[in-house]
């Protein structure tokens, strides 16, 4: 077990002490777990408080959520274990007043039973209290019957309606009213690509397959309702849909509120990829997404994984969702577009002259070297790879396979002369290579391209000559020289290798062969090199022992060129 916590037994009071330290607003109880606003007024001033809770390890659920415009206090116990009845009731003593106190319980027994032992205290001492429960769980449809579902994510829109309703003033019976209202008609389905671990128990919860996913699984670590082989996202998110449409029936037509979440170690960029297909599955079907918010709302730890939630929407639910908060974990209105804006990127202008070109002397060998550059990079791509996640960011074999097929696709035209080839794939690669490599290499090529300016059928000397501004100008962009562990050690021992050759009298075949030979043994040689830039530069001394993935690149490219040119072509 990996985290970031001292004493497993200490984590939760840890947190909370760490919440409080960073938000102003928030009020942490010194002898139990609990988490209230700042600033209530006094206890027959007040407001009709809304409090909540449960387990942690639901982070930034439950105590995140407290604050102005949501809850009043949370009541926060061990991981994935319901707080104490004497919390509950501290929480209500220290929130609630003579308007009372609504109670918003996930449906499992221990909350259940403790918070509805802590109303009663409260009854007892003179404070109305109602109690909402949230049985949201839609996965469980065909298992058991709907009072004893699990609560899971969708209670945070019932915090959110529930918050709004109780900071308008309204008497407590409303505010149940509106919670309750919301409790029965929001529906959730999550699914796990993996388990969490519990800091206490010091291991996963279950193990999942490398190819396996579970459907229907809960916020504590279990398991789901079955196990499937992993599908595509937008295969999950359309099974989730099937199931959550099919709980609503036509209370989905008026309009829905989206909630996508996060179980604790799924990325952003996935959860947006989810609600994208959410988004689009929803509108083909008619059913208009009103509001939506993608997150991490209520988690499972470091459980990787999401839930959706569908809540349907009436005028009174808009503005309660629409109303301002002040929690720190509540992130906004969650207004949505009717349909997703675009318009057309600005691109550079190209001469239209180009496009008209006819094919010139060497068309044929431009285009097979081109092609013979794509073959070698695609082929690559797993090496390269590897490379730059040993010392990078992993991601130079995709880049140049994207690269490879933008070369593919390149107009008969743009091989009509060096010059005109080298501006297609100077403009070409830009757009299709990531990260730095695309810079470069545009520039590079369009370097070239000048220095060829006018040569339909260029000598070996200009061809040389346009290779070593080339990589000149990689050098003056990117501030590397030779000796510095870039792709700057591959094509500074090409050009070198080429002059050698030429001193030596050799053929102008034979002067590519040896630039070849030398980017290879350049790039070799970055392996004994202390990176002295780009995210290699990062590691120090850990990148030795590993050549630079883009050195490597220079070399397949080059040796490919030098494999494709007729024997008797310079």
């Amino acid at each position: 077990m990996k985290k970031l916590i001292n004493d497993p037994r200490e984590a939760v009071r840890e947190m909370l002490e760490g919440l409080a330290d960073m938000s102003p607003d928030l009020v942490l109880l010194n002898d139990e777990n609990v988490v209230v606003r700042d600033g209530i007024p006094a206890s027959g001033n007040r407001n009709v408080a809304v409090i909540s809770g449960g387990g942690s390890g639901h982070e930034p659920a439950h105590a995140g959520f407290v604050g102005e415009g949501m809850l009043t206090a949370a009541v926060v116990g061990d991981v994935f274990t319901s707080p104490s009845v004497d919390a509950v009731y501290a929480a209500i003593a220290a929130a609630a007043g003579p308007a009372g106190v609504l109670l918003v319980v996930k449906n499992y027994t221990g909350d259940r039973l403790n918070f509805a032992l802590a109303a009663e205290l409260a009854r007892q001492d003179g404070i109305p209290a109602e109690i909402v429960v949230v049985a949201d769980d839609a996965a469980l449809r065909d298992t058991v019957e709907p009072a004893r579902r699990r609560g899971i994510a969708g209670t945070i829109l019932v915090h959110k309606i529930a918050g709004a309703a109780a900071e308008r003033g309204m008497p407590l019976a409303d505010v149940a009213r509106v919670a309750r209202a919301a409790a029965d008609d929001v529906v959730t389905m999550g699914i796990g690509l993996g388990a969490c671990t519990v800091p206490t128990a010091g291991k996963p919860s279950f193990t999942l397959g490398e190819d396996e996913i579970e459907f229907g699984l809960g916020i504590h670590g279990e398991k789901g309702v079955r196990r499937a082989p992993i599908q595509k996202s937008d295969a999950i998110v359309e099974a989730i849909l099937e199931t959550l449409l099919t709980e609503l029936g036509p209370r989905a037509s008026a309009g829905v509120a989206l909630l996508v979440n996060g179980l604790g170690a799924t990325t952003p960029m996935e959860l947006t990829i989810v609600a994208r297909r959410a988004l689009a599955v929803l509108r083909a079907r008619g059913i208009k997404v009103e509001r939506g918010w993608t997150g991490n709302f209520m988690t499972a730890l470091e459980m990787p994984g999401c839930s959706l939630s569908l809540l349907p929407l009436d005028a009174e639910r808009r503005e309660l969702l629409d109303a301002a908060s002040k929690a720190p974990a509540w992130p906004g209105p969650g207004i949505v577009a009717d349909a997703r804006k675009t318009r057309q990127a600005p691109r550079p202008t190209i001469d239209a002259e180009q496009e008209t070109l006819e094919p010139g002397p060497i068309s044929d060998v431009l285009k097979s070297v081109v092609l013979a550059v794509a073959g070698a990079l695609e082929e690559a791509e797993t090496e390269l790879t590897d490379l730059d996640s040993r010392a990078g960011d992993g991601d130079l074999g995709a880049s140049m396979e994207r690269g490879a097929r933008a070369l593919r696709a390149l107009p008969p035209a743009a091989f009509a002369t060096p010059e005109s080839l080298l501006v297609a794939m100077a403009n070409t690669l830009r757009r299709a290579i990531a990260g730095s490599s695309g810079p470069f290499y545009a520039t590079a090529l369009m370097r070239a391209a000048r220095r060829l300016s006018g040569r339909a059928a260029p000598t070996a000397d200009e061809w040389a000559a346009a290779l070593a501004e080339a990589v000149q100008s990689v050098a003056d962009i990117g501030g590397a020289k030779p000796g510095d562990r870039t792709m700057l050690d591959a094509l500074s021992a090409a050009v070198a290798g080429w002059e050698r050759a030429s001193a030596e009298g050799r053929s102008p075949r034979e002067a590519w062969d040896a630039a070849a030979a030398a980017a290879r043994a350049g790039a070799l040689e970055t392996a004994s090199m202390r990176p002295r830039l780009g995210r290699a530069s990062y590691l120090g001394e850990r990148a030795i022992g590993v050549p630079d993935g883009g050195a490597v690149a220079v070399a397949i490219w080059m040796e490919a060129i030098a494999n494709a040119l007729p024997r008797e072509t310079a």
